[in-house]
């Protein structure tokens, strides 16, 4: 991977998650999810930037290999629907997703020994900043 984006996550958003991976165990394929949690910044939801992608959010983002843009909101595996553009955070896509800005750009590991470089377009949602219950 090129130099790391700043990572952001609340703190609330930190706890689930933390959570959720005990659940799942050991699996080589939430090691960089795992990784990425330790090293970001942790605030308390209020604290959040309106422009980071946190659990729930809605966010656009762009495939720089090629050049195809989606927008997902980012859930918790029990609320994933692809047919409705709800993605998992344990999900490849969902976990590079997670923490980052608009604007910033990340390369992820995907299936089959690939990585993908994703930028962050908009977060066109984000629960701590609309005051919505998380």
């Amino acid at each position: 991977m090129s130099s790391l984006p700043r990572l952001v996550l609340s703190r609330f958003d930190q706890e689930r998650l933390e959570r959720l991976l005990q659940k799942v165990g050991a699996r080589p394929d939430l090691d960089a999810l795992r990784e990425e949690i330790e090293r970001a910044e942790i605030v308390e939801p209020e604290a959040i930037p309106r422009d980071v992608v946190t659990m729930n959010s809605v966010v656009r983002f762009v495939d720089e290999d090629s050049g195809r843009e989606s927008e997902v909101r980012l859930v918790f595996p029990g609320h994933a629907d692809l047919e409705s553009n709800q993605i998992s955070v344990l999900a490849p896509i969902g976990s590079a997703l997670l923490g980052l800005s608009v604007g910033d750009s990340i390369d992820w590991p995907v299936p089959n020994a690939r990585s993908r470089r994703l930028r962050v377009v908009a977060v066109t949602y984000q629960p701590e900043a609309a005051g919505d219950p998380i």
